[in-house]
This record gives C-alpha cells, structure tokens and sequence, in this order.
C-alpha cells in the first residue's frame, strides 16, 4: 500500500500540522483522529491494515489528520472560551488547508468523506454538516454529536455552532440544507455494548430525519464495545458494502 507523509505550517492553527495520506486513487477518505490521538493513530492499532484492500484496488485514498483536541476541549488547563477558539481554527484548517491539499492530491472533482471515531465521528459530522458545498458526506462511529459532552458545563455560541445536534434542528438556510439532502453517504454507526451510547445516535437521527436529511443509522449489538475491534469491524464493512 502506497503511504506517504506530509506536513507544513498551518496559518490556521500557526503550528506544523501533519498529514498521512494512503492509496493512489479513490474517492478521499479524510479521517479525524479520537481524543488525544494522532494522524497516525489509525495505522498504530491496524485499522488501516483492515482497509489495506480497498487502498490497494484504488477504491481510496486516505487522509488522515492530526486532532487538536489536548489543546481544546481535552485540555482542562484552557479557559473555554480558548478551547472554542481552537476549535473553530481546526475547521478553518480543515476547509481552508486540508481541503485543497486533498484536491491538489486527487482531483478537483473527487468526492470527500469525513470519517472518525468516538470524539473523531462527531468532528467528521460537525465538518461535513457545516460545510456540505466542499465535503460530500460523513462516515461516523461510536459517536455522540452534542459537543456539550465534552465541555464540562460550558456553553457559548461557538459551543452551538459546533454541536451539530444543537444547530441543525434549527437550520433554515434551504441551499445549505439541499446541499446536505444531496449527500448519499450520511451515515451513523455505533454499537450498543460498554462505553457506547446508541440512544444519543438514535436522537441524532431523529434530528436529521425532521429535516428531511436521508442518512443511515446503523446500531450494532450488544457484543460491539467502544473499542478498536468494532471499529475494525465497521469500516471495511461499510467501505466494502456502501461506496
């Protein structure tokens, strides 16, 4: 499998960011670390060796990020309000950097799909949901997307505007919202075993349903835990049986 690494010094967030990027050809996978973790947190524990097949026939690319959530909302020495200005820095990265970096390595014309698990599924769904006119869909696992799980208490407007299960039950703009109808890869998987909150992924659902946004909630059984062997499971699952 072809594997290279790439960096430079982000404006977006002034410090070097950098970027693993898998496969040769494919629609473009761009996938968000958990928590703490890093860019190459998905090859540490083999997740990538179980996608390898699908990199290597040139179904994808991969792209994978560092998070900065130790210097977010992971971080209990910040003042929040400084954990919600880092926050929006990152999707200024995403947008701003990432995205043209992965048009520039594909095409102009590829399709991008966000992808995470745990704190990394609700920032693949709160970067897709945001910004439908340059990201095409989300794959998210084991997630829940009210970013006040991770705030301890704090709550702000840069809070409700990155807590997609705050501000899409009140989105009205119809051009953002057709965009977001349009994607035909929304979709929301997680387990039911320990550490996993399948009711929270049925709420999400429900939001999205209310606004007429087609998506596939998908709940695995009781024997899936918040853990790397489901998440192993998950994804060659659906890259093999929905893209």
């Amino acid at each position: 499998m072809e594997r290279m690494l790439h960096s430079w010094y982000s404006p977006s967030l002034n410090k070097e960011m950098p970027v693993a990027v898998y496969g040769h050809y494919g629609f473009a996978l761009l996938m968000i670390p958990t928590a703490s973790a890093d860019y190459l947190e998905y090859e540490r524990f083999q997740l990538m060796d179980t996608i390898a097949p699908f990199i290597e026939a040139g179904k994808v690319k991969v792209f994978s990020i560092n998070s900065i959530n130790t210097e977010s909302w992971m971080n209990n020495h910040m003042d929040p309000v400084h954990k919600a200005i880092r926050q929006n820095q990152f999707n200024e990265y995403v947008y701003n950097e990432v995205v043209p970096f992965i048009r520039n390595n594909t095409s102009w014309e590829t399709p991008i799909i966000t992808c995470g698990a745990s704190f990394g599924a609700l920032h693949s769904a709160n970067l897709f949901f945001k910004r439908p006119d340059i990201i095409n869909g989300c794959l998210s696992m084991s997630g829940v997307y009210d970013l006040t799980e991770y705030t301890k208490g704090f709550f702000s407007e840069d809070v409700y505007f990155n807590s997609p299960i705050h501000y899409l039950p009140n989105l009205t703009d119809h051009h953002i919202l057709e965009q977001i109808r349009r994607s035909r890869h929304i979709h929301i998987v997680t387990g039911s075993g320990d550490y996993e909150d399948p009711e929270a992924n049925r709420r999400f659902g429900g939001v999205l349903y209310s606004k007429g946004i087609h998506y596939e909630l998908d709940i695995w059984g009781p024997e899936w835990k918040h853990d790397w062997p489901t998440w192993k499971a998950m994804l060659p699952h659906y890259l093999g049986s929905r893209f």
